[in-house]
């Protein structure tokens, strides 16, 4: 099969096209013919190996996952010994995790870490939700307790997270204010949006207004600015995602790690979000999708062989919402004979 695989770290053009072996599931996984796949911040971080610190992790001199990509979109073609919930030809999404791998033709994926996906989704669409759909409902849901009638304010409206956040935000009943730049205004207001802050021109942090909960997805903010923003018993809500350029050691960590130490001396809630796979998460978006409340915009689509292009361009900050990946797949008859 065809798969995008990295040997070492570094810019996109450490990543190339290879034929790989088709993977074969465990007892307990699930062999996914991949239809598409959805570029993330993560999927850049680690082919950066940024911040250096992550390397503890990722890899020390390479990333240990050697095919790039969480987020996926697909169809069962084949499942493991204990597999029960899942049968081949389902259609499914989700989340490889750290384990990586959605960058190819086919993926071997825990059975856990699978959902049946919206039946009113495209590939595309469904590939687009794991991974920034769960960290925007974990968020919001999950961590923040949003509730209707609270006022909540989403810094990065138009990124991956964001305009899902946007929407899930309003689904949960919330008045939302979304921050983003100029070209992205009508964007976050066709999502639900009930106020917009263009932050070329306005500052939130200085604009007087409290809300109960800021979620942050940018980190260019300090601390005390933020928190200008929320209301005295309300909650900053702090995610590492996004892409950056300082090459640094902790790169925004640093930002997390002071939230946390500041957390027990103030009365407003500062909270960090860990965002974890997880198949309830994927049921809970399916519900919402096919209900009509979320909807993933998509910006650009790639194919296969073009992911170092597509990283690039996340890379470069022109994206918005989110970037994919079509996989194509060879007829059966020219699999059958090369």
């Amino acid at each position: 099969m065809r798969a995008i695989v990295q040997d070492r770290y570094g810019p996109p053009e450490t990543l190339h096209l290879a034929e790989v072996e088709v993977p074969v599931p465990a007892a307990d996984e699930v062999l996914v013919r991949i239809e598409a796949a959805a570029v993330n911040a993560y999927d850049w971080h680690v082919m950066r190996g940024d911040p250096r610190m992550a390397r503890l992790s990722l890899g020390p001199v390479k990333p240990r996952a050697r095919i790039r990509g969480r987020d996926f979109a697909g169809r069962v073609s084949a499942v493991g010994a204990e597999v029960r919930r899942l049968r081949p030809g389902d259609a499914v999404f989700g989340d490889l995790g750290e384990a990586n791998g959605a960058f190819a033709e086919y993926a071997c994926v825990p059975e856990k870490l699978v959902a049946q996906a919206p039946v009113n989704l495209t590939p595309q669409q469904a590939a687009a939700l794991p991974l920034a759909g769960v960290t925007a409902l974990m968020g919001l849901a999950d961590v923040g307790g949003v509730e209707p009638g609270q006022q909540v304010l989403i810094n990065g409206a138009s990124g991956g997270v964001g305009t899902l956040a946007v929407q899930l935000a309003k689904a949960l009943g919330a008045t939302v204010t979304a921050v983003c730049s100029t070209r992205n205004v009508d964007l976050v207001r066709t999502l639900g949006a009930d106020h917009v802050i263009d932050y070329t021109r306005d500052d939130f942090t200085r604009a007087g207004r409290r809300h109960d909960l800021v979620f942050d997805l940018v980190g260019n903010r300090s601390l005390a600015a933020l928190r200008r923003a929320v209301t005295p018993t309300g909650t900053l809500l702090l995610s590492g995602g996004g892409v950056y350029r300082d090459g640094s050691l902790l790169g925004p960590v640093w930002l997390l790690a002071r939230g946390r130490l500041l957390a027990p001396f103030v009365r407003q809630r500062i909270a960090v979000l860990t965002t974890t796979p997880s198949r309830a998460h994927l049921d809970t978006l399916r519900g919402y999708a096919e209900a009509g409340q979320l909807t993933p915009v998509i910006d650009r689509s790639y194919p296969l062989a073009e992911v170092p292009q597509a990283i690039g361009y996340l890379e470069g900050e022109h994206a918005r919402a989110k970037v994919v990946i079509a996989v194509a797949h060879a007829p059966a008859a020219a699999m059958e004979n090369p």
